[in-house]
């Protein structure tokens, strides 16, 4: 097990291979362990990836990605295992680092080199006019940290900010903390990834948060998998989009370049993705060029008014149960029907609706 990071900045020699037909499989885990066993040792990656994900462990750090119900033993994906292994590596930069680099050299450096030399085990500063940083008692750091805020003419003119790399503990104990000095000014990553997306999704469908859930994904007809790369960037996606594939639904990829992930999907966790070909996940690739998803979607919408006008839905109204006194209905709502209607709903529906519960069609965007 390394102790320490690599002294010169790594030099890979990048080549061009033909694109890969399919993703995840025995090489995800065989890479994901080699990693983590560099970087935490043996003892330490048992702990973190069987508390990875789990009830009463720890969340993943990679991505947002949310735990279903059933959870499995290994409830994580290559990128998760190396990343929280990356946090727990017992590589350690001291400060014989510091004093052997000079800011300007850490500066050249790669993010890469700099991320593995380890995690720091004290406050560093850089004094002023100093070309080196230089360590520092904790009681001079936080000394040095009120002396600024102590400046401030107001509270407000202070900004507190948490990543989601911190852990809820640490973030509470911001909060309060900056509170208790006089300020809300708490943004968060969220604010910097989010804000956009959040302010349009909360004038569109109220809420400034994605309003679906794994189960409208594992029961979905169809599914939209828009400008995403599942497979490089989220893999825990690819299991939902199995469990998609195995209860009847469809998947369309939309995106400018094919993902491997999308293309087929090894699933470690089970025989076929280890002795067996995968599972296809794509069932239609349309590949359009960058910024083509708004055409793309209009002409979708167009076709779908035009299929509409020119067979209307003989449902036309939609009733309920009246309010209880609470404000909620005692019965879903249901479609009334035209006078003389049956309602009636081609034979495919018909047998995909007593085969499934629901009728569901998911557009995952990035």
């Amino acid at each position: 097990m390394t102790k320490t990071g690599p002294r010169e900045d790594p030099h890979d020699d990048l080549t061009v291979t033909p694109p890969k037909r399919w993703a995840a499989g025995v090489p995800a885990v065989a890479h994901a362990m080699e990693y983590s066993l560099e970087q935490a040792g043996p003892r330490r990656t048992m702990l973190t990836l069987l508390s990875l994900n789990q009830a009463e462990g720890i969340d993943c750090p990679g991505c947002a990605w949310p735990d279903p119900k059933h959870r499995h033993k290994n409830e994580y994906c290559e990128n998760g295992a190396k990343h929280v292994n990356d946090e727990a590596t017992t590589r350690r930069v001291t400060r014989e680092l510091f004093a052997r680099h000079s800011i300007a050299e850490l500066d050249a450096k790669s993010d890469m080199w700099l991320n593995h030399q380890g995690r720091l085990t004290e406050p560093m500063v850089k004094r002023p006019g100093a070309t080196h940083y230089e360590p520092i008692g904790w009681d001079d750091a936080l000394g040095i940290v009120a002396d600024e805020l102590n400046a401030l003419a107001s509270p407000d003119e202070a900004m507190f900010y948490t990543s989601g790399r911190l852990n809820n503990e640490a973030a509470f104990l911001l909060q309060l903390f900056a509170r208790a000095y006089g300020t809300n000014n708490l943004p968060d990553c969220s604010n910097m990834c989010h804000e956009s997306s959040g302010s349009g999704l909360g004038e569109t469908l109220g809420i400034g948060k994605g309003s679906v859930s794994l189960d409208d994904i594992h029961e979905s007809d169809l599914v939209f998998v828009v400008g995403q790369n599942p497979g490089t960037n989220h893999p825990r996606m690819l299991s939902a989009l199995e469990e998609t594939k195995r209860n009847g639904g469809r998947v369309i990829a939309v995106n400018p370049l094919p993902e491997a992930g999308l293309i087929r999907f090894k699933n470690p966790q089970r025989p076929r993705g280890v002795i067996g070909r995968g599972t296809v996940i794509a069932d239609q690739f349309l590949k359009i060029r960058p910024g083509g998803d708004l055409a793309l979607f209009q002409m979708l919408n167009r076709l779908l008014l035009e299929a509409e006008d020119a067979a209307p839905a003989p449902c036309s109204t939609t009733t309920s149960s009246p309010p209880t006194r609470s404000g909620t209905t005692t019965s879903p709502p249901t479609r009334a029907r035209s006078p003389g209607s049956t309602c009636s709903r081609p034979p495919a529906w018909t047998a995909r609706r007593s085969r499934r519960s629901t009728s569901r069609c998911c557009a995952a965007a990035a």
